[in-house]
């Protein structure tokens, strides 16, 4: 394979992967959100994480599968993706003030709805499991 054409393809592919990763964002609301609640520092105090890997979330139309690391702390949650898309969705920090809280099902699974910022009100479906291991239903008993 010639050099030229080697060097084409890698970079075909790093513009195809930024733009689906910036349509991504726009489509989710993860870009509308950033401009607001980009996170600043790392999380404080006693925290709670789902666990020591990615996981599944959706946001609007989009769906993040095992890309999102969701950490709960005294001020907030923050919301971080692998590092391989973070050049188009920015670690956030939304405070707890920010975040109203539901419940809705899919087929036979039960789910529980954040909705993030106040003004920006994008809905993020996380597992109730999840939702239990972060501590949120404690946070905000029905």
């Amino acid at each position: 394979m010639p050099a030229d054409l080697l060097l084409f393809l890698v970079a075909l592919f790093a513009a195809v992967f930024s733009i689906a990763g910036l349509l991504s964002s726009f489509l989710s609301g993860w870009y509308a959100l950033s401009k607001r609640f980009r996170a600043l520092s790392e999380p404080y105090g006693h925290t709670e994480s789902a666990g020591p890997f990615f996981y599944g979330v959706k946001m609007r139309w989009t769906n993040y599968a095992n890309v999102v690391r969701l950490v709960a702390a005294e001020d907030a949650i923050y919301i971080s993706v692998l590092f391989l898309l973070r050049l188009s969705h920015p670690p956030l920090r939304i405070p707890w003030t920010e975040i109203k809280i539901g419940r809705t099902k899919f087929l036979w699974r039960r789910y529980i709805v954040l909705t993030l910022g106040d003004q920006e009100r994008i809905p993020m479906r996380i597992s109730e499991k999840m939702a239990r291991n972060l501590g949120i239903l404690a946070r905000f008993p029905d």
